[in-house]
């Protein structure tokens, strides 16, 4: 292979794209970049997380997958506690903090907002 691989963009196909670019931008904090509508059925929102290479495309009729189909997006952060406090500040329904061995602390939130 020539060269380094970088994940960049992961399609997160949904139902609403004004609701999602909402909540991931008002309440997550994400970044908007770009938001392009290429056809009447063809709509495209990328949006980076703060201090991230990686971002997500919210996306309309750009695939077969479902709307909400993508599970298990993990976001690393250097306060779990901390960023877990903000996060619920803005509204958004997040478990408490679990401990795991070597530890890893995680927080996951609501899957419907």
């Amino acid at each position: 292979m020539a060269g380094e691989l970088r994940l960049e963009l992961v399609q997160v196909p949904v139902s609403d794209i004004d609701r999602a670019k909402m909540f991931y931008v008002e309440r997550v904090g994400f970044n908007a970049d770009h938001d392009h509508q290429v056809s009447d059925e063809l709509r495209f929102v990328q949006l980076t997380p703060p201090g991230s290479a990686c971002s997500i495309a919210l996306t309309s009729g750009a695939h077969q997958m479902k709307p909400g189909s993508i599970d298990g997006l993990q976001m690393v952060v250097d306060d779990a506690e901390a960023s877990r406090r903000e996060l619920a500040g803005r509204g958004v329904e997040v478990s408490d903090v679990q401990t795991f061995p070597g530890d890893l602390r995680v927080l996951s939130r609501s899957r419907r907002q």
